[in-house]
């Protein structure tokens, strides 16, 4: 599909989303506003489940260990565009699954439409690199309201701004260079556009979350590579209040941060009871009931939690991983369909679309 046709495609969706989310009262549904996609990372699958009687209603990822145009590899990342599923195929490192003791690529992100198949994709499947059309464990993906799609490239430690035509029109990073300093992140792990068109990024291995302007320059940040307030700093949000939603990961817990860089909100995931001891969630997103969606990872679970810190939904059997009814294995992501803290179809801010 040329990019002509994926942006005549991508504005027909906009104009039929809301009332296709709406359609259907009942979450048995594809694409149904209320049901979860998850990113179930070790069983190489993307998941929409009703979270009424945790059925799964679809998915995409055949299982294989092997990148290829029905497979995803160590999903990390999806999102709901319309009725299409932005997913980034990010591979497993060695050791990390049974499958791949010397671990396996995919490096790609991907459109898939409902029946599964491709419809665009940046990356080639299994091949890593920097080059043109081409990624180096690409931990997320966001679609953008002017249809380029912004990505977390890992490894190669860079944000990039991809055009449909596959050009990248803009950078934050120094391309394989490591670090601290002037434009330069250390394993980055997400990124989200604001509405004020900066970028927010998890910078993780500088224990950092920044936010930086189109011209590179940081105007906030919470923690750094020396401090103490993150340890892996997984993935960041903006809240409509203006606070900033941060998972710490290896301290297990979840961060709500103030502009003034008070913590006002905190959820640590490893004392409730069945939790391993490291958990390392990933994700954590603010719903628009205020609860908060967290992926609890090596718990193999994806939780809702109350502003309270009460558990009001599961999905998954806590530390058990599987692939049968109700279970997950390294779950990395989840958001809820229709509502999800920062861009989703039709293209607006959450406290904007209604």
């Amino acid at each position: 599909m040329t990019s002509s046709q994926m942006k005549t495609l991508a504005a027909s969706v906009l104009l039929v989303v809301a009332s296709s989310l709406a359609a259907h009262a009942q979450g048995d549904h594809f694409n149904t506003r209320g049901n979860i996609l998850i990113s179930d990372q070790y069983n190489n699958r993307v998941l929409e489940v009703n979270p009424m009687n945790h059925k799964i209603v679809w998915h995409f990822g055949n299982g294989s260990s092997v990148a290829g145009p029905h497979s995803v590899v160590g999903v990390n990342d999806s999102q709901r565009v319309g009725p299409f599923t932005l997913v980034a195929g990010t591979g497993v490192p060695p050791g990390a699954e049974p499958t791949c003791p010397s671990g396996c690529a995919d490096n790609r992100v991907m459109l898939v439409d409902p029946a599964g198949q491709i419809l665009w994709q940046y990356g080639k499947a299994g091949v890593t690199g920097s080059g043109p059309n081409q990624l180096n464990t690409p931990v997320q993906n966001t679609w953008l309201p002017n249809f380029d799609i912004l990505v977390t490239d890992q490894v190669n430690e860079r944000i990039i701004e991809i055009t449909l035509d596959r050009k990248i029109v803009w950078q934050y990073g120094q391309t394989g260079v490591s670090g601290a300093g002037a434009d330069q992140l250390n394993n980055p792990n997400s990124a989200e556009l604001l509405r004020n068109g900066h970028i927010l990024i998890a910078d993780e291995n500088n224990n950092r979350v920044i936010e930086v302007t189109r011209n590179h320059k940081i105007v906030w940040s919470y923690g750094c590579a020396t401090c103490t307030q993150l340890s892996g700093a997984a993935f960041a949000s903006r809240l409509r209040n203006g606070d900033t939603l941060i998972t710490d990961s290896n301290n297990n817990r979840i961060l709500e941060v103030d502009p003034t860089k008070n913590v006002v909100w905190s959820y640590v995931t490893n004392t409730r009871p069945g939790s391993v001891s490291s958990p390392l969630p990933t994700r954590a997103v603010r719903l628009r009931n205020g609860n908060t969606l967290i992926s609890d990872q090596n718990n193999m679970q994806v939780i809702e939690v109350n502003p309270k810190g009460n558990i009001v939904f599961t999905q998954g059997k806590i530390a058990v991983a599987g692939t049968g009814f109700d279970m997950l294995n390294g779950p990395y992501d989840a958001k809820v369909i229709g509502d999800y803290t920062g861009l989703t179809p039709p293209f607006c801010f959450d406290d904007d679309c209604e």
